[in-house]
């Protein structure tokens, strides 16, 4: 089983050419760009569009990011799906690729009972020899998981099988009650894209998946928090938490829109192309005040 992981793990964008095919080359870079930085490993999950692939483009996906790794980090491929067989099939696909661990939101078409809940992930669990990282995602998307049932697979299969990403509102209490509930044996990433990452390396995640887009402020912030730096962590953390908080006004959409924005302007990505159909994008104010604050950024690592 892989062992120790932890650290940073950012979500991939998927990109896409003037033809709506996956964007080999901006792939490339990303992922280049993601272990400059110093990244942990890469995994794809919500922000990559997973739901908007088509089922072959999520396999070729995951392929696609193991390949283009090259060994330099964990690759964690996101697997959740609306059936227990399409998932299974998400999941064993991602370790004949050679992902490391898989990772898996809840279906998202109807809340669940503990009894299914258990029957999918306690599924998707035995059928692969990888860990996986149980993910809730409904601060944007499906229904949330209960902490009693996190303990109960935490209990049947150990901490080096089974990890978390609690992203279901209240975030940081919700961190702290599986923590407390669990004994200190759960292992948990923040999701929040930032936003959060202060209040939940308090609380004592293991690692954090933020969007890759501010991957750099990420890094120097998760370092200065492990080197009890706070004056430094804060000054890089404000103008993340104010990006953050523009893309959280229009949801998963808003991420996107953003995301893939910031990318084009590092110069990773050739278009800022989104699969159809779409419920929001930027206005020309938010385009403008997403460069403000890239530009804060910029000066608050300079300093660091």
């Amino acid at each position: 089983m892989t062992p120790n992981i932890a650290g940073i793990l950012p979500i991939l964008h998927t990109p896409f050419d003037v033809n709506d095919e996956i964007d080999h080359p901006s792939l490339q870079r990303e992922i280049d760009w993601a272990f400059e930085q110093r990244s942990n490993g890469v995994c794809s999950a919500m922000v990559s569009e997973i739901l908007r692939l088509t089922s072959e483009e999520r396999v070729d996906l995951n392929r696609l990011i193991v390949q283009m790794a090259a060994g330099r980090g964990h690759v964690v491929a996101s697997v959740g799906a609306e059936s227990t067989r399409q998932a299974l099939y998400f999941a064993e696909a991602a370790v004949d690729a050679g992902c490391d661990a898989i990772m898996a939101i809840p279906p998202i078409s109807t809340a669940l009972p503990q009894t299914a809940l258990q029957d999918y992930f306690g599924t998707l669990a035995d059928a692969v020899p990888v860990p996986l990282i149980v993910q809730d995602a409904s601060s944007y998307v499906g229904a949330s998981i209960p902490t009693d049932f996190y303990v109960r697979l935490l209990d049947e299969y150990g901490p080096q099988k089974i990890l978390f990403k609690p992203e279901g509102a209240p975030i940081g209490p919700n961190i702290s009650d599986l923590r407390n509930a669990s004994g200190g044996r759960a292992r948990m990433f923040d999701g929040s894209g930032g936003m959060l990452l202060i209040d939940a390396f308090r609380r004592g995640v293991v690692g954090t998946m933020p969007g890759i887009d501010l991957l750099d402020g990420i890094v120097a912030l998760w370092e200065a928090l492990q080197q009890g730096d706070d004056s430094s962590a804060y000054r890089i953390y404000f103008p993340i938490c104010a990006l953050v908080a523009l893309q959280l006004q229009a949801g998963l959409d808003g991420f996107l829109a953003i995301e893939k924005y910031i990318l084009v302007q590092r110069g990773l990505f050739a278009t800022d192309r989104r699969r159809e159909p779409n419920s929001w994008s930027l206005d020309p104010e938010t385009r403008s005040e997403v460069d403000r604050l890239l530009a804060m950024l910029t000066d608050a690592l300079a300093v660091s």
